[in-house]
């Protein structure tokens, strides 16, 4: 199905209102019928497209912020983990990215459909492009033969998402600079 140049307009516009009450008003008093009035839409047209608040949040931050996360190949791997995973708290540690994401995972822990969606569009990619970027540098020679690729991405998403979701601490330039300097000095080449 071909989305013509004007429903193309229509959807983002829905997904930045969503955002923009998102951030107004928080994830728990956000709804649909809110971003419908706002957008100028009907609450059907939104129902149609997305189930639920949690599927259009989703959607819309995926699709205006998925370009943010994207990983570059400079031949450093470590200067270009460094690079995404300082776009990546940046995106996650202010609104409307952080917040929002948040409360998605939390919603995600009452609504199977949410979570499997959060995990397939969302988790599952990043972890794939962090993990192929490794593979990348270990067949380059940068990183060890031995060096554990499933290990690696868990060391440096498990600390993100302790701060972001448990300790709530601010994440920051300078814990992603520990935390590669941990992670390449006990795993490097």
């Amino acid at each position: 199905m071909t989305v013509s140049p004007r429903g193309s307009a229509r959807t983002e516009a829905i997904m930045r209102t969503a955002l923009e009450l998102g951030r107004e008003t928080g994830y728990a008093k956000l709804s649909m019928e809110a971003v419908a009035a706002r957008a100028g839409a009907g609450k059907h047209t939104l129902y149609r497209r997305w189930p639920s608040k949690g599927a259009l949040l989703l959607d819309s931050l995926l699709h205006l912020h998925a370009p943010d996360l994207d990983y570059p190949d400079t031949g450093d791997v470590v200067a270009d983990l460094r690079t995404q995973i300082h776009a990546a708290v940046d995106l996650l540690g202010n609104p409307p990215f952080g917040p929002l994401y948040r409360a998605l995972i939390g919603e995600a822990q009452h609504d199977p459909r949410l979570a499997a969606d959060l995990n397939e569009r969302f988790v599952t990619p990043q972890t794939e492009k962090t993990v192929a970027r490794l593979r990348t540098a270990r067949e380059r020679g940068e990183l060890s033969p031995a060096f554990d690729l499933d290990l690696a991405m868990a060391v440096l998403s498990g600390p993100l998402y302790f701060r972001l979701l448990i300790t709530q601490e601010p994440l920051t330039h300078a814990y992603v600079d520990r935390l590669l300097r941990a992670l390449f000095d006990g795993m490097g080449a």
